[in-house]
């Protein structure tokens, strides 16, 4: 199991150099974290990830060539233990849903603050979800307003229900674990159900179909 003193390896996608070159130099004053790789697009990144080891992807969505929900889609069939956090602006909205059906473990405004950054990728890198603090607000309005009329009848235990809004505030597997005083592997059998339940892909569209079905409170 790897230890937060153990260094991040992190590779980077986007289609912007400048962006580029800023995000590797402050990801290398972060401590404990190194950028092992970039790419300009998606196709690319399929290239060299194929002979890089790295612990977190840090995806842009909009790019030439091959654009983010894509590469991102093709990196999870191929490695589905892969752990990438979207890079994405407010107006890219309508590809969250996309890119949380692809597999992302976490997103973030691309104008990201240090210590927010280095929080998102120590957060993805234990397992658990990020979302900017701006960028969870939007999202979650937005998705209140997408809410179905039709209640869904999933026949919820209390336990499920707990974790289920404990994972809607971003805890991972073993944060969980800590509040509710039970074993990791319980809190994964508890999600394992929530997933077949809702017939969900991944933790990210599971918070979405709570949100719009009010399983949650936010």
């Amino acid at each position: 199991m790897k230890h937060m003193s153990q260094n991040i390896r992190v590779f980077i996608v986007d289609d912007h150099e400048i962006f580029r070159n800023g995000l590797k130099m402050v990801v290398g004053k972060l401590g404990g974290m190194t950028v092992v790789g970039e790419a300009g697009n998606g196709k690319e990144f399929l290239e060299k990830i194929e002979h890089t080891e790295a612990d977190i992807i840090l995806m842009d969505i909009e790019m030439p060539v091959m654009n983010g929900i894509e590469a991102t889609f093709r990196a999870m069939e191929e490695d589905p233990g892969r752990k990438i956090i979207a890079l994405t602006m407010f107006n890219d909205d309508e590809y969250i849903q996309s890119m949380m059906d692809a597999g992302v473990m976490g997103f973030l405004i691309k104008n990201v603050s240090r210590e927010t950054l280095k929080k998102a990728i120590e957060t993805v890198h234990r397992g658990g979800n990020y979302y900017s603090e701006e960028l969870f607000r939007f999202f979650t309005r937005q998705l209140s307003r997408e809410t179905r009329t039709d209640e869904p009848d999933l026949h919820l235990t209390r336990r499920e229900k707990e974790i289920l809004q404990l994972l809607c505030e971003g805890l991972s597997n073993k944060e969980i674990a800590d509040v509710l005083c039970v074993s990791e592997r319980t809190v994964v059998g508890h999600k394992s159900n929530l997933l077949s339940k809702t017939g969900c892909k991944n933790t990210l569209s599971l918070l979405s179909y709570a949100i719009k079905n009010k399983l949650v409170v936010i």
